[in-house]
């Protein structure tokens, strides 16, 4: 879960930074948001590469557990 709050809290930052620039430069209202949602989307996407696969490998590695463990049980009740 640590991976996700990194990923998260990166994207929050990206986000925020590309929104203080396209303020300076002028933009506000929904342009500004428009525009840092799209900008701020293109950038996290090269530069959390790298923390997006580790996100995706926690979240499917956890998903893999769960089913696991359901599998188990079901096996348990079957027996039973």
């Amino acid at each position: 879960m640590r991976s996700v709050l990194i990923y998260s809290l990166s994207r929050l930052a990206l986000f925020a930074a590309t929104a203080g620039v396209l303020f300076l430069v002028g933009a506000r209202g929904f342009l500004l948001l428009g525009l840092a949602i799209l900008i701020s989307g293109v950038i996290s996407f090269v530069l959390l590469s790298r923390q997006r696969d580790a996100v995706s490998n926690s979240v499917t590695e956890r998903a893999g557990r769960i089913r696991d463990n359901m599998a188990e049980g079901a096996a348990r009740e079957d027996a039973d």
